[in-house]
């Protein structure tokens, strides 16, 4: 199929900054989140390499021990609050959700807005809070020491992520309203493509979760400013009481960074081996599965803090559960790639790095679930290079992944596919070289948060800040060649991959309208085995 660009699309039906920034298309408001998120990236990103520049000597030569602890702290806060919870939900699926199940738009397109001005005003006070001094507690908010002996920005960095969190809770609902109300006839909830499961079961962890987590940090703020005695020890608080609250949501919310990703993995694994799913209800059902148990494991966070050795004990046993439906998952990936006619187009790469990175950060976590190996490992930088490989070796891979997957669809032009490659491989051997020897470290006894560290350690560390510049060089290829695509990439066809799904039936880029007229869903998802991509014509849908 040749390539022709549409007439009118969503890009360009209107001009001018008030037509942006009013919108009510969720396409046009998912590149809004996609400005913003980058935004967010690059800074979280530039936090990332001065602590690796400040560990490249085991001495404090490039900040002291306070700006040392305010940047990593705002790392932290920027990354998890402000990039991967939102990354793919609110790019990625806000882009897709309503192609990819023949409606119009999500149900609530103002409160779609709303959701990216509430990310947009909790994002600004957070950053002014790091202009004007910054906060020093760790993106955790530890009690006691941030309720009562900080003298940091806490209090309006608390109030911008309270304020954030607003914006994952009206997405969630959004997402989830829309797939049980708005689907096109005929798509069932099982021919439902595996993205729409993810967001999902990610958007029922964002409405369960997040009012806790934004109720504990509103409890921080209160403390400080009333000087209540919720958390502080002296005057009869707990502080346990907010790592229960906390973990309580934030170990769901690692399922909402990675859940999305899981459901891109899906789609390019299939797409790129040429093969109907294998599996395809087990890794549905999985996603919900995720969802339910990660509910449910949030003290393995906990074992080192005096609580019964037999709530630590069902705690271990519970996280050792969950790891049985993401274990699925790679196993039906895996599956679907066995005997596959596999291109190792850009995409594709990313999803390899995602299925090995993503299972190392697995297993790793398997020995922070152990009593045993947790009393030892606990607070060391093996569970920062077991964090990263399940956010960045995982999260990030994911994201890179779907953005290149569909780029097509949401620019319309098509990226060069050498550099494409190249970046893949480049960030995949960066990754690998800046937190494998994080675990060595850990295992060593290297405590994380600290910047100062005895001299046997430099040499694992100089490797991990040699690592880091090369991802951070990778991280800028794709940003500065799916930019250079924009004007100079060639124009996409309808469906450059040759992939099913209702998003490929409309031009690249899509009408405002998405489809012309309502589709019709008479095959399963991934029905790649009876699909004829040469005779379909445009919007005469075959498949789910």
């Amino acid at each position: 199929m040749e390539a022709v660009e549409p007439r009118t699309n969503y890009l360009n039906a209107d001009y001018g900054i008030k037509s942006w920034l009013l919108t009510k298309d969720h396409k046009r408001i998912a590149v809004l989140y996609l400005v913003s998120i980058t935004v967010m990236f690059i800074l979280g990103g530039v936090f990332a390499l001065l602590v690796r520049l400040e560990l490249l000597t085991p001495g404090p030569d490039l900040m002291s021990s306070d700006t040392y602890n305010k940047v990593f702290t705002m790392h932290g806060i920027i990354m998890v609050f402000f990039f991967l919870i939102p990354s793919i939900p609110a790019v990625l699926g806000n882009f897709l959700i309503p192609l990819m199940i023949g409606a119009r738009d999500l149900a609530f397109p103002r409160i779609n807005l709303l959701s990216w001005y509430i990310y947009m005003v909790g994002g600004i006070i957070t950053l002014v809070a790091m202009v004007a001094g910054g906060v020093d507690t760790g993106w955790t908010f530890y009690t006691p020491y941030s309720t009562a002996v900080s003298n940091t920005n806490v209090i309006p960095t608390a109030v911008g992520i309270f304020i954030s969190g607003f914006s994952s809770i009206l997405t969630g609902l959004n997402f989830i309203v829309t797939i049980h109300r708005m689907r096109a006839p005929g798509l069932t909830w099982f021919r439902l493509p595996l993205f729409v499961w993810a967001h999902y079961a990610t958007s029922l962890i964002m409405i369960l979760g997040t009012p806790v987590v934004a109720v504990t940090i509103l409890l921080v703020a209160m403390e400080r400013v009333f000087n209540l005695a919720i958390f502080d020890p002296t005057r009869g608080g707990d502080p346990l009481l907010f790592q229960h609250l906390f973990w309580f949501y934030s170990h769901p919310a690692v399922y909402i960074m990675i859940l999305p990703p899981m459901g891109v993995m899906s789609e390019l694994v299939t797409c790129f081996s040429r093969k109907r799913v294998f599996g395809y209800n087990f890794i549905a059902v999985s996603s919900l599965a995720i969802a339910l148990l990660g509910f449910l494991v949030w003290a393995h966070h906990m074992f080192v803090t005096g609580m019964s050795i037999y709530a630590a004990l069902i705690f271990s046993f519970l996280s050792f559960a969950v790891a049985i439906p993401s274990a699925v998952k790679v196993f039906n990936w895996t599956a679907t790639l066995y005997k596959g006619s596999i291109s190792y187009d850009a995409p594709m790469l990313y999803a390899f790095g995602f299925i090995g990175l993503f299972t190392i950060g697995g297993l790793t976590g398997l020995f922070l679930a152990s009593l045993g190996t947790d009393v030892h490992l606990t607070d060391t930088y093996f569970v920062v290079a077991h964090f990263h490989y399940i956010m960045v070796g995982g999260a990030i891979m994911g994201y890179l992944g779907g953005i290149h997957f569909w780029w097509p669809k949401i620019s319309g032009r098509m990226y060069p596919e050498a550099p494409a490659r190249v970046a893949a491989v480049i960030v995949f051997i960066g990754f690998n070289l800046t937190f494998f020897p994080q675990f060595i470290l850990g295992y060593l006894g290297m405590p994380r948060r600290y910047h100062y560290y005895p001299d046997e350690f430099q040499v694992l560390n100089v490797m991990s800040t040699a690592g880091a510049t090369i991802l951070g060089l990778g991280y800028l290829l794709p940003l500065t060649y799916l930019i250079w695509s924009l004007r100079y990439g060639a124009h996409a066809s309808a469906n450059p991959w040759n992939a099913t799904g209702l998003e490929w039936t409309t031009p690249s880029p899509p009408p405002t309208e998405n489809f012309h007229e309502t589709p019709i869903v008479t095959h399963d998802a991934y029905d790649y085995e009876d699909f004829d991509f040469e005779t379909v014509p445009l919007q005469e849908v075959k498949v789910g």
